[in-house]
């Protein structure tokens, strides 16, 4: 009777150790499909947002070569590397916030006494600058132009300027 209870829990033990491989090998393939899924879903978001970001910035001036170069003179030589030119433009143009009239490259005067700031800026190119404006209660963009002058001062000039309706 021994030998007879030591075979059962021999077979059973072996049962036991088959079911439990196949079950966790089985449990294996499908975390597998699982991630594998998931890492093409990833992939595919990744491309996606790469393709997004690429096509947002194909009008920056950091991706623009030949409104880089414009800012190399040929004559003496001198180069402004664009790392250094768009926080100068930036800064220069949201320095005329502190005005007690707003920002005059806004477009726009005091609305109800209050004046309109920049708020955000997207240096487009060698040439033109894009800003978000308001003054708390309106909001509006700006087109304007930009120059850097021999003395490396920037002069900008309001190209055009529209407000949202509240």
């Amino acid at each position: 009777m021994k030998k007879s209870i030591m075979l059962y829990l021999l077979i059973t033990a072996v049962l036991l150790n088959v079911f439990t491989y196949k079950f966790y090998s089985l449990q294996v393939e499908s975390e597998q499909k699982r991630f594998t899924k998931f890492e093409k879903k990833m992939t595919d978001s990744l491309v996606a947002v790469s393709s997004k970001l690429q096509d947002a910035t194909y009008f920056s001036l950091e991706k623009n070569q030949k409104a880089q170069e414009y800012f190399e003179n040929a004559t003496t030589g001198k180069f402004i590397p664009y790392e250094k030119l768009l926080p100068y433009v930036q800064n220069k143009l949201m320095d005329l916030n502190t005005n007690p009239n707003g920002n005059p490259y806004t477009g726009y005067d005091k609305i109800d006494g209050k004046k309109f700031i920049i708020n955000k800026i997207n240096v487009l190119n060698h040439r033109w600058i894009i800003a978000d404006f308001n003054n708390g209660d309106i909001w509006g963009e700006t087109l304007l132009k930009y120059f850097i002058n021999d003395d490396e001062t920037v002069s900008f000039e309001v190209i055009q300027s529209l407000v949202y309706q509240k």
